[in-house]
């Protein structure tokens, strides 16, 4: 749109869509206002109304679903579905997301290679060359001879959970450094109008108070970005599904949620001042998808294999003697629930240990009906977790605990869950429970004096001093959800399959799952 000395360019942002591209989450067939195919629709009416469109996806696109499960186990040398919905879609540019590594730099590449667009990551690089790994960490694009640049960068903290060798050869920059770095050389060498920061993390801090909301570990950034950093015009922002709009200090920001539920949408106005475009105003507004059809285009490139995992994902494994069906994830945490306990058999049967810990991870997990399927076991185990061993002291097992009973705090007497465990975003699946001893949580006690008994199986008081072999998953055992107490501690073994590998395996060897629960643990209050 351009009248005159006037212009409009319209941002569009995507982020943490995590493998969604139907309208559904793989548990239910439901119509959910959500997904690729919807938001081709939406992006398809935006460009007819105006073509100066700027479409980024901020990161973790190609993980999150029973599909991107389903297609690392295939030849990854075929167009990844996530990859040829984004390329219908019409992105200028996509950004590294953590979990894009998740199945190893190999699919990863593969995804890049595919693109019909560029993979920015300023902050990520070769560590043998130096140069930016994914090639240009920035792009411009003219719209009507305005300059529009966009640098990409990505969380700094993925070292601290991803497996290793997903990401040998990588180095990963402080991301604050890089754009102090970068900001001035694009201003400088590429003269653009507008300069667009897109960066997989989201705020340290609250972006209008600047209070503190998390530990500044590095894993997000933004705040300091916004503060810090010089020349930054709109910061597109993710990594913690929040819902964000409006500005952090002078510099206009978005978050769009995550599953591609909600789109981001900048509207920058440009006047035309001396032969040069400066802008004269920034909106930012979070679309919906409310009243959205998926578009047909999307739908047909991806049916096949859409349909091969609705298929795999229907393939009965075995069945349940009782119930591990869950009704109350909240009643899950305080008593033990046998889906949990089952888990952790599979965790120990897995690793050969005696001592294991595992999380519910979110509140929609419904547990295993009376016949389980893969679809059952994907909707439950939601992440493509493995497992490791590792050799950690008596006093680190009780910090464990520790960190784990501050998800509750009292309220008149009754347990609730602490805010810390809610935002900026819900972190349910940093709340362990643990199989293979015995422990009581006494909330009445203050946070850190809240484990009273903590026994090995056989009643022996676990001692400080002493070591014990603990399987758990290889997000907690990088110390991931502040459980640092884990972090560098000796690997005794790792196991190569991912957790729903091994818990359809288990069910496949026993046929029929117990609902026996041993209730090693409690949580008391009154």
């Amino acid at each position: 749109m351009n009248m005159n000395n006037n212009l409009q360019i319209n941002v569009f942002e995507t982020s943490d869509v995590h493998g969604h591209i139907m309208p559904h989450r793989y548990r239910t067939e439901d119509d959910l206002p959500l997904g690729l195919a919807k938001i081709n629709t939406l992006l398809k009416k935006e460009r007819e109304q105006n073509s100066h469109l700027f479409v980024i996806d901020n990161g973790d696109l190609i993980q999150g679903t029973p599909l991107t499960t389903y297609v690392s186990k295939r030849d990854n040398s075929k167009q990844h579905p996530l990859i040829r919905a984004a390329n219908i879609v019409g992105y200028d540019a996509a950004i590294m997301g953590n979990h894009e590594f998740n199945f190893g730099i190999q699919t990863l590449n593969q995804a890049v290679k595919d693109s019909s667009f560029p993979w920015l990551a300023a902050n990520i690089l070769n560590s043998e060359t130096g140069e930016c790994y994914f090639g240009t960490p920035y792009l411009v694009k003219e719209f009507e001879g305005a300059k529009v640049a966009l640098l990409g960068l990505t969380t700094q903290y993925i070292p601290n959970w991803e497996d290793p060798n997903h990401i040998e050869g990588l180095i990963f920059k402080d991301c604050v450094d890089t754009a102090k770095k970068w900001v001035p050389y694009i201003r400088e060498h590429e003269q653009p109008d507008v300069l667009i920061v897109s960066y997989h993390g989201g705020f340290e801090r609250n972006p209008v108070t600047g209070e503190p909301e998390e530990k500044e570990t590095g894993e997000n950034q933004g705040y300091a970005l916004c503060h810090e950093v010089d020349g930054i015009d709109l910061l597109l922002t993710g990594h913690q599904h929040r819902l964000l709009t409006g500005t952090c200090g002078d510099v206009p920001i978005l978050q769009p949620g995550s599953f591609g539920s909600t789109v981001g949408k900048a509207t920058i106005q440009l006047e035309k001042q001396e032969n040069r475009w400066t802008i004269s105003s920034v909106h930012t507004e979070l679309v919906e998808l409310s009243d959205t059809e998926a578009d047909s285009e999307v739908v047909e490139a991806t049916k096949e294999i859409e349909q091969e995992v609705q298929d795999w994902l229907d393939e009965p494994i075995g069945f349940v003697e009782g119930s591990l069906q869950i009704d109350d994830a909240f009643h899950v945490r305080l008593k033990e629930h046998p889906f949990i306990e089952f888990i952790n058999k599979v965790q120990m049967e897995a690793s050969q240990t005696a001592i294991s810990s595992t999380a519910l991870f979110d509140n929609t997990s419904k547990g295993f009906p009376d016949t389980i399927t893969i679809r059952d076991v994907m909707s439950n185990y939601i992440y493509p977790n493995t497992l490791k061993v590792l050799e950690v002291s008596g006093y680190d097992l009780k910090a464990a605990l520790e960190r784990s009973a501050r998800y509750f705090m009292l309220t008149e007497g009754e347990p609730e869950i602490n805010p810390d465990f809610l935002y900026p975003k819900p972190q349910h699946y940093n709340y362990d429970m643990w199989e293979g001893i015995n422990y009581t949580i006494d909330l009445r006690n203050p946070e850190g004096e809240r484990v009273v008994q903590l026994e090995d199986a056989s009643g022996k008081p676990i001692k400080d001093d002493q070591t014990y072999e603990v399987v758990m998953s290889n997000y907690r055992a990088s110390g991931g959800g502040e459980y640092s107490m884990f972090k560098d501690k000796p690997v005794v073994r790792e196991m190569q399959d991912d957790m729903t590998d091994l818990i359809i395996q288990y069910v496949q060897k026993y046929k029929t799952i117990s609902s026996n629960v041993n209730h090693n643990w409690k949580v008391i209050w009154k």
